[in-house]
């Protein structure tokens, strides 16, 4: 960063994992999330919380401006996928599904975000992964398709 360049720019990104038998079970949640808040502090972001179920994960981030969102999604779901697959984490061939949602909040808003991903278990007691995330668009007045939206497990295990 050059001096006299101040940036505050908070991101939460959401994506999915691609198939049920490589799910991410909750004993192997802390380990992998551990290793992908490595990922973020490799790439100078300020990683804040990492939580999800075993079929999406929930990261919220300060960003560090000089490397791209979509280079940050992609680092982090190669480097983890990797990470996992040579841990032999899960019972099957883990890989994330394509795409990815993110959304941006002010410094005001950082603890209720904080306390929403924290809270994931409780929260999806009463939603399921496709209705909180089509919120997340629909709250936003984003553009989508559902043809083009993740294949969504109704029941995380």
């Amino acid at each position: 960063m050059k001096p006299g360049t101040f940036t505050q720019i908070y991101v939460q990104l959401v994506f999915a994992v691609k198939n049920r038998e490589a799910a991410l079970r909750k004993e192997i949640r802390p380990h992998v999330f551990e290793y992908m808040s490595g990922i973020l502090t490799n790439l100078k972001h300020k990683s804040i919380i990492i939580n999800g179920l075993s079929n999406h994960v929930h990261i919220l981030i300060g960003l560090n401006p000089s490397i791209s969102v979509s280079d940050t999604v992609h680092d982090i779901k190669r480097s983890s996928t990797l990470f996992i697959n040579r841990e032999r984490l899960c019972f099957d061939r883990f890989s994330w599904q394509e795409g990815y949602g993110a959304f941006s909040y002010s410094r005001s808003q950082i603890f209720n975000v904080f306390k929403y991903i924290e809270n994931q278990e409780e929260n999806h007691k009463y939603k399921t992964f496709r209705e909180e995330y089509t919120q997340y668009l629909q709250k936003r007045e984003m553009e989508f398709d559902e043809q083009f939206l993740y294949e969504f497990w109704e029941n995380p295990v």
